[in-house]
Parts: C-alpha cells; structure tokens; sequence
C-alpha cells in the first residue's frame, strides 16, 4: 500500500519546525548572559522612545536626546532602588525588637503544636539539623551562584544603559536592516509588523507602569488605614513584584503581614493586610488592567501561564518579568505569517463566540456556513473572513 506523499511532507515540516523551536530554545539558553540585558535593554528603549522622540520634536540633536532620554532612565531606576534599600536600612534598625517578638509567636506556635499534634521539641531539632546540613552541603553551589548572579548584575549595569542608548540612537539604521532582511516581503509590510511590535510592546508597558502606580497608592492607603509602619515602602515594594505576573502582588503581601505581626498586639492586622491585598490584586486583574490596557495586548492566561513556566525555567527571575512582552511580540509576527497564524490565533483571547455553551456554538456555525449558500444563490460572492 503506497503512503500518501503529502502526508509525508506534512511530517517532515513539522519535525522541522519542532527541531527548529528546540535548537533556537537551546541557543538562547546558551547565550542567555548577552540575550537578557539586551531583551531588558530593547523594552527600557521602546519606553523611553516617546521622551527621545518629543525632544528631537523639539529640536534637539538625536544624539543629545538619546543621551538625556537614557539619564532620566538612569536617575529613576536609581531612585526606586535607593527608596527601597533606604527604607530596608531604616526596618532593619528596628530588627531586634522586631526579631524577639516574632521568636515569642514562634514559641506560642510549636507549643500549639506539640499540644495538639504531638510535634515534639525532638522531632523539629532533627528536622532543623537536616535542613542546616543539606544546606551547607550545598553552600559552595549557593555562593557560586550568588557571586555568578552579582557578576551578571554589574556587567547588566554597564551594558543595559549602553544598548538602549545604540537601540535609540541607531533605530532608523537597525529598522533599514529588516527591510533588506525581508525585502521579499515588502516594505508596507515589514514596516506594519514592526510598528505593530512596536505599539504591542508599547501598550503593554505604558500601561503597566500606569497599573503599577494605581497598586502602589491602593496598596499604601490600605496600609495607612491599618496604621502600619513603613506603608509607602510596603506598597511601592509590592507593586513592583507586580513585574512578575499574577503571584506578585500575593509574594508582595507577605513582608508587610510579617510586618504587622512582630509590631502589631493583634493577628487580625496581618490578617487584614493579606485580605486588603488580595483585594487590591482582585481589582487590578478584573477592573484596573482591562481598562488601561484593554484589548490591545490581547493574550489568553493560559498561554501566558505557559509562557512565564517556560521563561522561569529559561532565563529564571528574568524570564518571568521578559515572558508577556516576548509572547505579545511573538504573536505579531504569527499573525504577520499566513502559515502561522493559527498559532497567534491559539495565544491570543477567544472570543465571545468561544465562551458560550456547546449547544450554542454548534448552532452559530451552522448558520455561518449557511450564509455563504444563500448568498451562492442569489450571485453573490461571499466576503472572504
């Protein structure tokens, strides 16, 4: 029995697609020290792109406004991180106090538990020689690690602000090199894509920094209404972890409720900062991003679940914060491939169409592909969708 050839052919595209994604994964694992400052440096630019442009509108040499626009950069960065080491400095003068009142809610806890468990002093003095040997068996990998990481850190501080001065500097040049990239595909084109990309990445950040100050004052009051210390510092810190999507407000509640424990008399107030921020979480995703950011970065939760998996174990820490922008450029240039583009359609949101019951679904399509025959009848030709 003879083997139908385009079935073959239609193997052999996909096992080189596959093989193609899993060596470009494997590429960029490899390169990953040159790879994250620049994707860092490439979204630090499409932000500070507007100030560059309104002040080349306002005469001034590209040259001197890439530089003030990557300055300004600078300054506010330095400014978030200064708040927050200043303010860490500041809790920390207080941390013996802090330190024996939470040694006294440590206390009242295995009590608790050695009464109502039966966990006795024994059993977690093994459990705490366990842990305290595994992890000096593993000290060596950790600092290895952490002066690996502090390396990268520097080098990122040095190479950051010089790439998205060149990526600001040189735009015109860099988009000329994709139109003799991709001059096949023609120039209207290409320059859609890339002002697509462009807008996408735009829109995504723009808001997100909108969203993160909105967080940040919701977050203080709540603070502030409970009367708990260092508020504007809890609410700003917990803000920016909003950079890692979904778990970062809930990672961001944690240091103030352990806050309010070792200086509050009461659990309750804890309690209601974890309920408070949850809160504040709930309102960002169904009420303050939709609206700021709306549909123009229009990405499915599970594939954007996939996609920070995928970039936590890729890049780690950096990957998660890099996973949505990369999934909304890739799902440009999906939609910009015909052959593609049912990929871009599987990360993008459904539409309301898609949420509705089966029954519903079934009967709509129906009638979809009934159209097209009534149309046929009366000589028509049906709109291409």
């Amino acid at each position: 029995m003879e083997q139908n050839p385009l079935s073959q052919t239609s193997v052999f595209t996909v096992a080189a697609r596959l093989i193609s994604i899993v060596l470009i994964i494997l590429i960029m694992y490899c390169l990953q020290g040159v790879l994250v400052p620049l994707l860092f440096s490439m979204l630090i630019a499409i932000t500070l792109y507007p100030l560059a442009r309104r002040m080349e509108m306002w005469k001034f040499p590209r040259l001197l406004s890439s530089i003030i626009a990557v300055i300004i950069g600078i300054i506010v960065i330095a400014g978030l991180i200064y708040l927050i080491v200043n303010q860490a400095l500041n809790i920390g003068k207080n941390g013996d106090d802090m330190a024996d009142k939470l040694q006294g809610i440590l206390t009242v806890i295995l009590n608790w538990a050695n009464t109502k468990l039966g966990v006795t002093d024994v059993m977690i003095s093994q459990k705490f020689h366990e842990f305290t040997d595994n992890a000096l068996s593993n000290a060596t990998t950790y600092l290895q690690t952490a002066f690996s990481s502090i390396g990268g850190i520097l080098s990122s501080v040095v190479l950051v602000p010089l790439f998205v001065f060149f990526m600001l500097y040189y735009r015109d040049f860099f988009r000329e090199f994709f139109l003799i990239s991709f001059k096949s595909t023609g120039k209207e084109r290409v320059h859609t894509i890339l002002n697509n990309i462009y807008s996408v990445v735009q829109n995504y950040l723009v808001g997100l920094i909108t969203v993160m100050g909105i967080v940040a004052i919701l977050n203080t009051i709540g603070l502030l209404v409970m009367g708990i210390g260092y508020a504007w510092f809890f609410g700003i810190l917990a803000a920016l972890l909003m950079l890692i999507p979904y778990i970062g407000i809930a990672i961001g509640s944690i240091l103030p409720a352990l806050f309010a424990i070792a200086t509050k008399d009461n659990a309750w107030y804890s309690i209601g900062v974890i309920v408070w921020f949850q809160v504040v979480q709930f309102l960002e995703a169904n009420l303050i991003t939709p609206n700021i950011v709306g549909s123009k970065v229009s990405i499915n939760p599970l594939m954007s679940i996939v996609g920070l998996l995928l970039g936590g174990m890729l890049f780690g820490l950096a990957g998660l914060i890099l996973a949505l922008p990369l999934i909304a450029i890739t799902k440009v240039i999906l939609d910009s491939i015909p052959s593609l583009s049912h990929f871009g359609f599987l990360i993008g949101e459904p539409d309301k169409i898609h949420l509705k019951p089966q029954a519903s679904f079934i009967n709509i399509k129906r009638k979809q592909t009934k159209a097209p025959k009534i149309e046929k009848k009366q000589g028509n030709i049906p709109p291409k969708e």
